[in-house]
Parts: structure tokens; sequence; C-alpha cells
């Protein structure tokens, strides 16, 4: 079997999009997620490239969570993702894979970087405690991706997406992300006609979201136009306030009551916006504004919360 793309992590967010894109788009793709493979263990990821033989991989596997659900446990997801991309990346160097792709996080940069962020902004400063495990396995991604491509001449890539949300994601409200987590906390006040809504934090964070699809379109656009040392950073370039974004949310919903904020919460990095003016320069930009893509999102979340009732 040969196989042109092999999605890892198809179970999530990003997996799952990309997946229905390159479908859409009539390529020739698997996704794979743990049910299929154990990818924490080396031969089991071996086994999966050595039997698919993919002309590219693209590594959407990840341990993943929301600030509460990384700052309980940070061992798991340092263990955890450097695991997995350590894995994929030697049994896809010992198959022969032409292209890599490792998709990385924005949490990657410190915590007081200057904004809008730079990729030359990685390791210029401490990093936001409350997700550094998982920002230090990124970052031995991007230098393990780096030295297969110094070592071995590979023409393999690393993306660092900012905060992407979409259908498909993780909308508990503990483990979740902002956006999936605040849908999921309205949606369930909507239909219980609760008074109010703790929101996490003062609202004043600032944060970048990009829709899933968007985030889809970036990675096919750069495996194509793409090859350079050095990550590259995806996003829209523009920034809400959580206080902004928790209105957004409830609008959509349709949630009347109070939204309350919880000051005893951390807000985490006070503003993570990336500077996105490389990619753009390469000629690509997103396609949906923040309102709509949330607004897509809510629409999937309360028909599928439907069919689950």
């Amino acid at each position: 079997m040969s196989l042109d793309f092999l999605v890892a992590g198809c179970s999530g967010l990003v997996g799952r999009t990309l997946v229905e894109h390159l479908k859409n788009l009539g390529a020739d793709v698997l996704g794979i997620s743990s049910k299929d493979a154990d990818l924490r263990e080396y031969l089991e990821a071996e086994n999966v490239m050595r039997k698919l033989k993919p002309k590219v991989v693209i590594d959407a596997a990840a341990r993943v969570g929301g600030i509460s659900y990384n700052n309980q446990y940070p061992v798991d997801f340092l263990l955890d993702n450097i695991r997995i991309q350590n894995n994929l990346m030697q049994a896809a160097h010992v198959t022969d894979v032409k292209k890599f792709v490792f998709l990385g996080s924005s949490c990657i940069y410190p915590r007081l970087a200057e904004q809008p962020i730079r990729e030359e902004s990685l390791m210029t400063g401490p990093l936001e405690s409350t997700n550094s495990a998982y920002a230090v396995a990124k970052i031995a991604g991007i230098e393990l991706l780096n030295s297969y491509r110094k070592q071995f001449n590979r023409e393999w890539i690393s993306l660092m997406p900012t905060n992407i949300y979409g259908p498909y994601d993780n909308f508990n409200q503990d483990r979740g992300h902002v956006v999936p987590a605040l849908i999921s906390r309205f949606h369930e006040a909507k239909v219980s006609n609760q008074k109010g809504v703790k929101v996490w934090g003062t609202g004043n964070a600032r944060r970048e979201f990009l829709f899933s699809r968007d985030l889809a379109d970036a990675i096919i656009f750069c495996i194509e136009n793409y090859n350079e040392e050095g990550h590259i950073n995806i996003g829209t370039g523009e920034d809400v306030s959580i206080r902004e974004l928790a209105y957004l949310i409830s609008d959509e919903v349709g949630f009347k009551g109070e939204l309350q904020f919880d000051l005893g919460m951390p807000d985490g990095t006070p503003r993570k916006l990336l500077d996105v003016s490389r990619i753009r320069d390469m000629g690509w930009k997103p396609r949906v504004s923040l309102r709509e893509g949330i607004r897509e999102t809510v629409k999937w979340y309360q028909e599928t919360s439907n069919r689950r009732a």
C-alpha cells in the first residue's frame, strides 16, 4: 500500500478537520488515532509507516488541553508529547518519508514576548508556567525536526499555529480550551435557565483565534510552498480580549444571563498574538472571521448536543 497523506491524530480537532479538507480536495489520505496505534510506543509508529508508506506525514497527534488540565498533569503533557513526536519522526526517517509536517503551538513563545510575536522570539525569555511542560515538548519537536533537516537533508517543516477552534473540538469544560469550554458552559446555562456563568480570570488577557478549516488550508499551502529550517507562524494577526470573546460566544449561543469573571482564577499569558507577516508575504491568509467561525462552531455543537440528548 502507498499513500499520499497520513494524518496522525485524526480524532482531534485539527486532525479530523485536516482529513476532511484533504478528502474534499480529492487527495489520497488516511487518518490514524490512538485506537489504531499507540504512538508513544516506537514499534507501533514504525509499523504504521512501513504498512502505509505515506509520502507526507502530518503530525497532529498530541495530548492537549486548557490551562487547568495543563497545570494539573505536566508530566503527562511533557512525556506523552515528546514520545509521540520522537517516535513519529524516527519512524518517518527510517522509512524515508519525503515530507513531515510538525504542528506545534504558539505557547512555545516566552510569556512576555514582544507583541506581535515573531518566529525569532523563540527561547528569548521564560515560558508561561501554566503550560510550560507542553511548550517544552513542542520546542523539543522543533529542534528535533531541524536536526533531521541538518543531519539527513530532510525536507521537513515545523508550523506554529495560534489558538485553534471549530467543530470536533473538545468541549469538556475542565479539559477543553477556552472557546469550546465557553460554548459548552453557555449552552448548558441557556438550556437550564441559569442566571449567570462564571468565566475564568479577569477577562483582560488577549488571545488570537484561528478557525480549524483555515488551519487545514494553511497546512496544505505550506506543504506546497514552504521548505525552510525553522518554524513559521500561522494565525490571523488579530486578537481579542477573553471578555470580548465571552460576550461574543454568549451572544451566538443565545445566553441572556450575566457573565461573572472569576478573579481568583489565572489569566495565563497576558497577551498572545502572532506575527504572521512571513506566511502572508508568501500569499496565504485566513478566510473565516472570528464571528463566522464561532457561529458555525456553536451551530455544530448545538446540533450534535441535540442528537446526543
